[in-house]
């Protein structure tokens, strides 16, 4: 097991009172010093290159964030997604963990990575930032394995409270990525129906507010991991966003702890059965703190159980 992570993801800072704040990371961080996780392997996330962004984003977009990264100050992209002066460096760095640990599960290097990064990154679409997310992190990750490693078959798996957007939209008309996710409907950013169906490689399985475990679980059984199934891919990924907790404040969901542990679980089977167990996790959105640390240790004790 390998978790990557950068100290720059800290230092990207949307302002005072912005639910997506520097205390996340430092919450997953000291959920990372359980002794439990003493042997997992630390990697200091590398940038990524114009080329990896360039593989799931518009040249325009790529080359707007870089020129109007602030020295200064702060600039907002939309009304909730803000850059500071250590943004883009936070963001490149997100980015570059999620494709350095596909490089390193597809060379044997370790079979299971997490990514322990900021700004999340499941809405940015091709052309727009948007909802927190300046680069899709997950997207890019994606890319680099269909387009570096030539695998033929990835899966991505969303079981944030949000729709990832961004990511079906970069990705709706490839039918050698399978888009999977559960989501709370209606809320932000308003997709994610289960009529929309890409080039027949989306799956959504929308979720009504106040609903729990069983009727999350039933979802992933009878709907998201039977397609996923069929798919058979060859590498598995995962936004990772704990914001459907019960205590979570920017959503209605009612997952408990538990239940991400399930889910990972049943994950690191579906992998095992196709992928030779490869999967990368990158961290996406949890907004109560306490409810984010105990979610992602559940998370990495379930990557790590096999």
């Amino acid at each position: 097991m390998r978790v990557y992570t950068h100290p720059a993801c800290l230092d990207h800072d949307p302002g005072a009172g912005h639910a997506e704040s520097p205390a996340r990371l430092h919450a997953v961080l000291e959920a990372l010093n359980d002794p439990r996780f003493a042997n997992i392997d630390r990697v200091e996330a590398p940038r990524a290159t114009r080329g990896q962004l360039l593989c799931v984003h518009d040249a325009d977009h790529v080359e707007s964030i870089f020129s109007h990264a602030p020295e200064t100050g702060s600039l907002r992209l939309d009304p909730d997604t803000v850059m500071s002066p250590g943004s883009l460096e936070a963001a490149l760095r997100a980015a570059g963990a999620a494709c350095a640990a596909v490089d390193a599960v597809m060379r044997g290097e370790t079979q299971r990575a997490f990514c322990a990064v900021r700004p999340p990154g499941h809405h940015a679409t091709r052309d727009t930032a948007m909802g927190f997310c300046i680069f899709n992190n997950i997207a890019a990750a994606a890319a680099q394995a269909l387009d570096a490693h030539g695998l033929e078959r990835v899966a991505i798996v969303d079981f944030d409270v949000h729709h990832g957007n961004g990511t079906q939209d970069i990705f709706w008309n490839d039918p050698r990525m399978l888009f999977a996710s559960s989501h709370q409907m209606p809320l932000y950013p308003g997709t994610g129906a289960a009529v929309e169906r890409g080039a027949g490689n989306i799956v959504n399985a929308p979720l009504p507010p106040d609903t729990g475990s069983r009727e999350f679980r039933a979802a992933w059984e009878d709907t998201l991991l039977p397609a996923l199934a069929a798919h058979r891919p060859q590498l598995l990924l995962i936004s990772a966003g704990f914001d459907a907790h019960r205590r979570d404040p920017l959503a209605q969901l009612r997952l408990e702890t538990e239940d991400y542990a399930w889910i990972t679980r049943r994950l690191c089977e579906l992998a095992g059965t196709h992928a030779q167990g490869r999967i990368v996790s990158s961290l996406e959105g949890g907004y109560d703190l306490e409810a984010l640390r105990d979610s992602v240790v559940a998370h990495l004790d379930a990557l790590m159980a096999d």
